[in-house]
């Protein structure tokens, strides 16, 4: 466990609880070592910050010890890696042991690695960001484009056919890219970051409630099963004669 570094304090593990807790995951936390051992919170913790980097269908609720392994390896190779770590077999064998300790100590790790991944989110936008960006500022511009040829069109009687060098020159200057300085670029960026992400973040929010939701509902369907069995019994013992 060396490699995961030193353990937490007890305001250090109250700030991680916290920090969980502040997720929407499908189940209650309840016993943390137990809660976390199949893999299954653990992805849902990383797509609640990164939506697009986790696939929940892949991961399988799980009391058996071969499934536990198989959801942690595949978090470990397909996620963790690209939060810049790993964890090793024998830290994913405790994990799954529910070794008192070892989350804790992952989940730290794991908090540690999605923060620096969300500082350089928004340090450097992304390719999907820049393609955004790009677009919404084309489509700024040619919606300016239109109505600074309509203008001189207008107000000089002419068709699109004939523009007067005067003419052209008034569309550059009512161009998109010429009302939107360089400068304001990267505040488009970040625009379009935030609500991307807030779009992302709210969408999942949404599909975790609904899990929980058939869940619950599931619970109602199996307590009434239970009371109609009770109440069977409850008549059956009635109409035996004493």
């Amino acid at each position: 466990m060396a490699a995961l570094g030193p353990a937490a304090g007890d305001g250090g593990l109250r700030a991680l609880y916290r920090w969980v807790d502040a997720v929407p995951l499908s189940r209650p936390r309840r016993n943390i070592a137990r809660d976390f051992s199949d893999g299954v919170l653990a992805a849902e913790l990383v797509k609640f910050f990164f939506p697009a980097m986790v696939q929940l269908h892949s991961y399988v609720p799980a009391s058996s010890t071969p499934q536990k392994l198989a959801n942690w390896g595949h978090l470990n190779r397909k996620v963790l890696s690209k939060l810049n770590f790993s964890l090793p077999d024998e830290v994913i064998r405790q994990v799954v042991q529910c070794r008192p300790g070892t989350v804790e100590q992952v989940l730290l790790l794991l908090r540690q690695k999605i923060e620096e991944k969300q500082k350089q989110s928004k340090a450097v936008p992304g390719p999907e960001q820049e393609l955004g960006a790009r677009t919404a500022q084309e489509e700024v511009g040619y919606l300016e484009t239109g109505r600074a040829g309509y203008s001189e069109a207008k107000s000089t009687g002419q068709g699109c056919a004939q523009e007067s060098p005067g003419a052209a020159g008034g569309s550059r200057s009512h161009l998109g890219y010429a009302r939107h300085p360089a400068g304001d670029t990267a505040a488009i960026h970040l625009q379009l970051a935030e609500k991307e992400q807030a779009l992302l973040l709210a969408q999942e929010a949404v599909q975790l409630l609904q899990m929980k939701v058939r869940r619950l509902e599931q619970l109602l369907r199996l307590k009434d099963t239970r009371i109609d069995d009770l109440s069977r019994r409850l008549q059956q013992a009635q109409r035996q004669p004493r």
